[in-house]
Parts: structure tokens; sequence; C-alpha cells
């Protein structure tokens, strides 16, 4: 386990072997006292002789010992805690080099709460291993180890009888670990499922509010809340008496040395100094082998955290290349593609090509896989089955960063920064200028809603950009697409969030957005794609036909049908009618 988490301490990892080597020298001088302490109850035991100087000398060692404790081994926590920082920060940013490689749709399945746990709670635990249970663990145990090997020396009769106490205490600590270790699954399953709970309770709470649903959506809360809190208490419940069982025997280690022990003097077996002897360096034992024995119980917790850890690493990444972008031009082609979520296959082998500087629509049905299939182009999720190329360059052929220079996506809901609205657009093209930011928002019509906020461009955006309206988000977005200047835009229900009045001038940012590029658009609005080069239906993840909206309408029942619905849904009005007064 140790071999584990020093892998990513790099180069603190002297630090942390310094760390130990300090502790060890301060705990050494914690023992040290104890054998001066002998020293000067020797000569009263065999009622020898002794001058004030022979104890003053005896009693500034032990002030001596008592200093140089507290030095090295605050030296030493120093040290640890300086190595441990530094190993989390590694582990925290190798965990997110390896989640940006990893398929975006199953980071968002995990929840938010699961990633925050391990990446803050999980992560932050590990500071016990690194900080103190390593090293200090270590020293402590050291120490016990080589005091009870000076017992044997002194008398192996008497250094037996002060292990006394260890079996007993370990076979309760042993108990305490089996039953913790039962339920540790279960334990962080409820933590993880609380956390979710409150995330969503959280987020969910304007549509709570709305629909008035504030009853059922907080017993589903406390339901989750008081849950963690019962398997909790009832866990430690259950390691309660066997903790404090273990902890009242462990550090007693005269429990049979000192009634056996003196047995044993009176006797004859044993000597009176050697029984003074022993009692003293058991008096150094106790405390250094119960604080090395109380990090056992992070131990369990800890291997859990980095089993899971290591478990979100290691889920297959994208299936990438460091090669660049190498295709012959900006077609975009779906050949035979087959996806799954889970194990639910939702797209069933379609075959599709768009051609470069040309206008595709994704028409059907909600759950139809539109989304889907623009998602695995921009290399959200990797193909279960076919390939997704463009311009003949297969997607997997090509790094991330290569794909995302080629492709400007629009999503329905764009998440900002809460930083200002120039840095958010900014972020289509991190080394454009001012001057272009303002340009790229002029074109994508956030000038009217700017001039209104007292800061302009300049005004911070709030957490996930709530300041702003899901549509000036969607204007911000497209700004952002306009600054990037890809060839490929893929555009999904761009105008979702826009209100009639603004819709026209939605409709002339996106104008600027596709001028020249290769386009695909996914819209329910079929009125907004009569005129693509090409619409694309689908239905339950197959592709029922490709043509122009003229072609469609001759040929395909299944557009036929979508057509109907959205001239109905264009007529349709809110009416009120007053009954009948009588």
């Amino acid at each position: 386990m140790f071999k584990k988490v020093l892998e990513y301490t790099g180069e603190y990892r002297k630090t942390t072997y310094a760390a130990i080597v300090s502790m060890l020298v301060g705990i050494v001088m914690y023992v040290v006292p104890f054998l001066f302490i002998y020293q000067i109850i020797r000569p009263l035991l065999m009622r020898e002789s002794m001058t004030a100087g022979y104890v003053l000398v005896r009693i500034a060692a032990i002030a001596v010992c008592a200093l140089l404790y507290a030095v090295f081994y605050v030296r030493g926590l120093s040290l640890s805690h300086r190595s441990a920082y530094n190993t989390l920060k590694n582990l925290r940013i190798s965990l997110q080099g390896k989640l940006e490689k990893q398929p975006l749709g199953a980071i968002q399945e995990k929840g938010v709460g699961a990633i925050k746990k391990m990446f803050i709670d999980d992560i932050e635990t590990i500071e016990l291993l690194l900080a103190h249970a390593l090293p200090e663990g270590i020293a402590n145990l050291a120490i016990p180890v080589l005091v009870f090997a000076g017992m044997f020396l002194v008398d192996w009769k008497l250094a037996l009888l002060a292990l006394g106490s260890l079996p007993l205490g370990i076979v309760a600590m042993m108990a305490m670990y089996r039953i913790g270790m039962k339920d540790m699954t279960n334990y962080y399953a409820a933590a993880r499922k609380m956390n979710n709970t409150i995330v969503e309770y959280i987020n969910g709470m304007e549509v709570v509010k709305v629909f008035n649903r504030d009853v059922e959506s907080y017993h589903r809360f406390e339901g989750d809340v008081k849950s963690y809190r019962d398997f909790t208490l009832a866990w430690y419940k259950a390691c309660w008496p066997w903790m404090a069982l273990y902890n009242s025997i462990l550090p007693c280690v005269a429990l049979f040395l000192l009634p056996i022990g003196a047995y044993l003097v009176i006797q004859g077996y044993s000597t009176l100094p050697g029984l003074a002897l022993v009692l003293c360096m058991s008096l150094g034992v106790g405390a250094p082998l119960l604080r090395a024995l109380s990090f056992m119980g992070t131990l369990p917790q800890i291997n859990y955290k980095i089993e899971s850890l290591e478990q979100m690493m290691s889920a297959p990444p994208l299936q990438q290349s460091d090669k660049p972008f190498t295709g012959k031009d900006h077609s975009v082609e779906f050949e035979a593609v087959r996806f799954a979520y889970q194990e639910a296959e939702v797209l069933h082998g379609i075959s599709l090509r768009i051609a470069e500087g040309s206008l595709a629509a994704l028409v059907g049905e909600s759950g139809s896989g539109k989304s889907t299939l623009a998602k695995l182009l921009v290399h959200f999720y990797d193909v279960s089955g076919g390939a997704v190329k463009i311009g003949g360059q297969d997607i997997r052929d090509m790094s991330i960063e290569a794909l995302n220079n080629e492709i400007s996506f629009v999503a329905q809901e764009q998440f900002l920064f809460n930083i200002s609205i120039l840095e958010n657009i900014r972020l289509g093209r991190l080394e454009a200028t001012d001057d272009e930011v303002m340009d790229a928002a002029q074109k994508a019509q956030c000038g009217e809603f700017l001039a209104r906020l007292e800061n302009g461009i300049h005004t911070l955006a709030g957490a996930a950009g709530k300041q702003l309206s899901g549509g000036e988000r969607q204007r911000i977005s497209l700004a952002r697409a306009i600054l990037k200047n890809a060839p490929i835009v893929v555009l999904d229900e761009a105008t979702a969030f826009m209100d009639p009045e603004n819709e026209e001038k939605m409709n002339e940012a996106i104008a600027e957005v596709i001028k020249g590029k290769t386009v695909i658009v996914i819209a329910h609005r079929l009125h907004s794609i009569m005129n693509a080069d090409q619409i694309c239906v689908l239905r339950s993840g197959n592709l029922a036909a490709v043509g122009t909206h003229t072609e469609l309408l001759e040929n395909c029942p299944e557009y036929q049908r979508l057509w109907r619905a959205a001239e109905g849904s264009a007529k349709w009005k809110v009416s009120a009618v007053k009954g009948d007064e009588n």
C-alpha cells in the first residue's frame, strides 16, 4: 500500500524518509529519560549512596532529552506535512490528467457528489497516511521493538511478562477491524448516495419550489441523510467496545509484569534492580505503541480510497493518438456507427456523409439519437462499432486537442465561469486580443445586453453564469465559436432559450458562425432548417431518410409527420375561455 502512495511523492520521497528518521530520533529522546530515572532509583533500591551532583546531572539529562524530543518530533512533522501536501498535489494533478482522457459522458455518470468526494474528501484523507501514519507509525512502532529487545537482554522472564498484554490488545483490535471491514463498502456507498442527493437537491431547488414539491424532495433528502447517519452510528457502535478495550489493554505493559514480576523477585528468580529497570523501560513503551497502533484504524479506509481512486483512473480512456489533423478536407462521415449507453444500444449502424462547406440538419423525436450522434463527432464518447471520420481521418487517429481545433460545439446550455464575460468569450481562443473578443461579441449580438451591465463586457458572469439569462449565455457561447473560427460547427438547439423578439438577432449571430463552414444543426424547429443542404431524419437510433426539405415532404412519412407537428405547434396559442355567468 505504501508503494502505491509513494509513487506520487516524486522528489519529496527523500523528505518523507527524513521525516521518519527525525521522528525516530525524537521518540528515542522520549524513551531515554526513563533510563535516567532508573539510574536514580537503583541506588535507592540497593541502599547505595548518591551525591546531589549525580542526581542533578540525570535531571539535566532528562530536561535535555525532553527538549530534543520536541525539536526532532516537530521537525519530523514539518517535513512529513511538506511531503504530504506536495504528494496530494501530484495525486490530484495525475487524477485530473487521467479524467481529461475519459469519455465526458462517463464522468457525468459518476455524479458531481461522487467526484467531489474523490477529489477532495478521499484524497485529503490520504494526508493522514503521508503526514502521520507513515512517519509517526513507523517511528513509534520501531521504538517498542527496540525496547522489548532491550528487556530480553535484561531479563527474558520479565520481558515475556511485559509482552503479556499485547495478545489481548491485538485480539480486540482485530475484532474491531473485522467488523469495520465487513461494512466498509456499504459505508462509502451510503456516503456517495447522500452527497449526490444533496447536490441534486440544491441544483433542483428552483424546480422544487415552482412545482411545490418541497415535501417530497425534502423527504428524500432527509431520508438519505438519516440513512447515512444511522449506518455510521451503527457501524461505530459495533466498533466502539473493541476500540475501548484495546486502548485500555495495549498501553498497560505492566498488567502482568508488576504482580508476577514482584513474585519472581521474592522467589529469587529475578532481581529487584532488573524488575525496576524493566518497569522503567515499560513506561516508555505504552504511549509510542498505542500511537503506532492507533494509525492502524486508518489503513482499511485508506486502502479502500486508494483502490477507488485507482479504479476511477483506470477506466478505459478515449481512444486517441498524438497525431495532428491530417484529413484531406472538412467533410464529416459516419460509417456504420453503433453506440450503447452502458448495455442499451441507442445508435444502430448509422452511415452518413456531410460534404465540406454544406449544412446538414439532424431531426427526429426526442431520444432518436440526434444529440448522441453529434457528441460522437466531438468525441464525448467512443463508438461501440464503426467509425467517425473528418476528411477521411478517423477521429480516434488524432489527439483530442487536434480534434477540438477543427470543431466548434455550441450546446443548448453552455457553462460560464465566474470570471468576466470578456474572459469567458476568450476561452474560444486564448491568444485573442481584447479587440478580437469585442468584435466576436458584437457579431454574436451580445452588444445589447452588455450595454445594460454596469461594467459591460468586464462584468463577472457569476457562478455557472447565473448572472445572465439562458439566451444571453447562448449568445456568449456563439461569440466563443465565432472567435474560435473552427472549420466545422455543431449547433445543438442553439436557439433553445430564445424568445421570438431575440430569435432574429440570434439567427444573425448563427449566420456569422457558420459562414463558409461545414455545419451540423440539431433542431426541433423544422422551419429553421428548411434550406439545409440535407436533412437527416433519425428514428429510434436508425437513419430513416436523407434529403432536402422538398424531397422528404414527398417521400418520407416520418418527416411528413414531424412537419405536420411543427405546423400545428406554430399555430398553437393559449386562449382563455370565460364561462357563462348565470
